[in-house]
């Protein structure tokens, strides 16, 4: 008897991931060489520049104020719908499921779990480092300042670094770190880089944010992504973390549903009495959930060649009998080979 086993959505998702090897020959994992130590030393001090021109209200704070004063959405009215939408690009939520879903596709092509567990960790890192910026250094905003000259800070604000500047280097800038060529990465590279510096412009046109939180904002995002290599070699334990739970997590379930047949015994019953010798011996039915079957009909007497038995019509048959038919040995006979 075959037994089919009904998969679920989940199954069929680690079975995709099981048809080949995990992660293809192709598919490079970015190391930190020393060309992105480079760049990360050379960003995070920018980073600490930015900050210490800030919390020192020097000329950097003096020309937030002139562009704040400015007004951009006033110079130029007739762009400021499209960059509402615009900036859209730049919030997390929209854009996170934007290129989670691209970044699925991925997965379900490469049979692998990486590139989704490389884009979790980059918003982990996004939020806990931009986060704790944030709530640290509480600068006001542009619309909530308080003292003219002043940078606004340790004041209960959000606003430093840019939120919506970091996140959009990292979500955008996350298809370049996972692309599979040298020549995909350059085009993802420059469409992130436009992504990005026109989101954080944005903001300043809109006067949600200082220039100075968007140049922090950048040098934040980009840190994220010059740093997750770094991550690498812990997402690789993370992925064959999930398949080992997914393997005993199948395995369970699967002994579950489909248990070992065990070993049948058989049950002791009373040996019935011998039968008279005069009537056919019938056996028992070995299986006791198997109805009992009506007796097959048995020629009586010795045995006879097929052509010598008169036709016997079985109980219930719609055949009528014929009784006036001659039998089959009287109406043609078998010839005799000759010698």
């Amino acid at each position: 008897m075959r037994t089919e086993r009904n998969l679920t959505r989940l199954d069929r998702v680690f079975a995709r991931l099981d048809r080949e090897p995990e992660r293809p020959a192709g598919l490079d994992v970015p190391r930190m060489s020393r060309h992105r130590i480079v760049l990360f030393s050379a960003t995070f001090a920018f980073y600490l520049a930015i900050v210490v021109a800030v919390l020192a209200t020097s000329w950097l704070v003096r020309f937030d104020w002139q562009v704040m004063f400015f007004r951009p959405y006033q110079q130029w009215p007739e762009i400021h719908a499209f960059l509402d939408y615009w900036v859209v690009l730049g919030q997390r939520g929209p854009t996170a499921v934007m290129v989670a879903a691209w970044l699925g596709w991925r997965s379900w092509r490469q049979h692998t779990i990486r590139p989704l567990l490389t884009f979790g960790a980059a918003l982990l890192l996004l939020n806990i480092t931009v986060g704790a910026a944030k709530i640290g250094m509480g600068r006001l905003g542009p619309h909530y300042a308080t003292t003219i000259g002043a940078n606004e800070m340790w004041l209960g604000g959000d606003i430093f670094p840019s939120g919506h500047t970091a996140n959009a280097v990292v979500t955008w800038g996350i298809l370049a770190y996972m692309a599979s060529t040298p020549r995909t990465r350059r085009y993802l590279s420059a469409l992130s880089a436009v992504v990005s510096l026109s989101v954080g412009l944005t903001t300043v046109y809109l006067g949600t944010h200082w220039l100075s939180d968007v140049f922090l904002g950048w040098a934040a995002g980009l840190l994220v992504l010059l740093a997750l290599p770094w991550v690498e070699p812990l997402l690789t334990r993370v992925e064959g973390w999930i398949f080992s739970l997914r393997d005993l997590w199948r395995d369970r379930r699967t002994g579950a549903r489909f248990p070992a047949p065990a070993t049948p015994v058989p049950a002791m019953s009373p040996r019935p009495a011998a039968a008279p010798a005069d009537e056919p011996q019938v056996r028992e039915p070995v299986g006791a959930s198997r109805p009992a079957r009506a007796p097959a009909y048995l020629a009586p007497g010795p045995h006879t060649p097929r052509s010598e038995r008169s036709p016997v019509t079985p109980a219930g048959s719609r055949r009528p009998p014929h009784s006036e038919r001659p039998s089959r040995a009287a109406t043609s006979p078998r010839p005799v080979a000759g010698g």
